[in-house]
């Protein structure tokens, strides 16, 4: 027998007028949106490299650039090339990678469940694998295993959340599977806020607050090779399961009269993008607000093809990313939490949606 909840019951009428909504407006031509977004991407990327408590002058940037490609020397001083290759890249290449999982994730959510309001901190990714992490910390371990508990936090948590929604069969599953999401979250928040209660003030208790926070300011390339292959492996099955994705935003019947399994699909899905989110966070730490913003940006942008709306999120996601973490490390004396900035511009994104979908047709 098969577990997987029938998500699509009901999601008409829960998901559809926000849906309606938010494809109303038709979107721009693709090519000049194609265009547009990758001169903003590398345009955010070259800012990313140049900007910082040590400006680098693009003429400087260009040189080590080419100097690097062609194998000659660039004539730098030492220092600048060590900004450059062992500081920023490390950092701006998190951002692209972090920034595009998690907006692909919640693109992914979105379409296989046909509610955009679904994203991976809904439904307890963030939370399990914060909860994973302030362990890992409470205990004293290395920060790879800090990140691998993170990781598995996030995998057990919608783990789950998913089972839940599979066992409750009498009211609508969409609802179901959100309000466990919910319920989850907070039970893991008071775990973290026990787990804070008991660390050591002075050395536990602060290194928590920043992870929890989100940040980039602690990646290296070591930790880009032990994390970017998670992340890369549940982008994989999303990309090769594109063109499917849009057939379930179809009735389960008409999905499966087209020849898809759709509780299976959904469940590869739901696995990839929960792989993915959980690689991010165990990286980032918890920034949210991505999964649930850079689609509908996308899905405005492009449209709601799935074969076109996952690259555009890809790109947006990566791009918002790397200049939230400019603005993080430049606009203040200090650097700021990068949950922090996510959440201003996410938080007012969703109010606006729920007053947009609100009003009368």
């Amino acid at each position: 027998m098969n577990d997987a909840p029938d998500l699509s019951r009901g999601a008409s009428t829960h998901g559809a007028g926000v849906a309606a909504a938010v494809n109303a407006g038709a979107p721009c031509h693709p090519a000049a949106a194609w265009l547009a977004g990758a001169a903003a991407l590398l345009a955010v990327l070259a800012v990313a490299f140049a900007a910082g408590k040590f400006p680098v002058a693009p003429a400087d940037l260009l040189r080590a650039l080419v100097a690097r490609l062609s194998g000659s020397e660039s004539g730098l001083p030492e220092a600048v090339e060590t900004v450059i290759w062992n500081i920023r890249l490390p950092r701006v290449v998190a951002g692209v990678v972090v920034g595009a999982v998690l907006a692909a994730a919640g693109a992914a959510y979105q379409g296989m469940f046909r509610n955009p309001l679904v994203s991976p901190d809904i439904l307890g990714v963030s939370a399990g694998a914060g909860l994973g992490a302030t362990l890992g910390i409470y205990l004293g371990l290395p920060l790879i295993f800090v990140q691998v508990v993170a990781f598995g936090g996030g995998i057990i948590a919608v783990a789950i959340v998913y089972r839940l929604a599979s066992l409750v069969r009498r009211h609508d599953p969409v609802l179901v599977l959100v309000l466990a999401g919910v319920a989850l979250g907070a039970l893991l928040g008071a775990g973290i806020s026990l787990v804070k209660i008991l660390s050591d003030p002075y050395t536990q208790l602060p290194t928590i607050t920043f992870w929890l926070l989100g940040g980039l300011n602690q990646v290296t390339s070591r930790d880009l090779a032990t994390t970017a292959p998670a992340m890369l492996a549940g982008l994989l099955p999303m990309a090769l399961l594109r063109w499917r994705i849009n057939l379930l935003g179809l009735a389960d019947e008409e999905a499966a009269a087209l020849g898809v399994d759709v509780g299976r699909l959904r469940l590869v899905l739901v696995t990839a993008a929960t792989l993915s989110t959980a690689a991010a966070v165990s990286l980032a730490g918890i920034v949210g607000w991505i999964g649930l913003v850079v689609p509908h940006v996308a899905r405005l942008l492009v449209g709601p093809d799935f074969t076109r709306l996952l690259p555009a999120s890809l790109m947006l996601g990566a791009g918002f990313l790397v200049a939230t973490d400019t603005l993080a490390r430049t606009i203040a004396p200090i650097e700021l939490p990068l949950g922090i900035l996510t959440a201003v511009v996410g938080a007012p994104f969703f109010l606006w949606l729920l007053a947009r979908t609100g009003r009368p047709a």
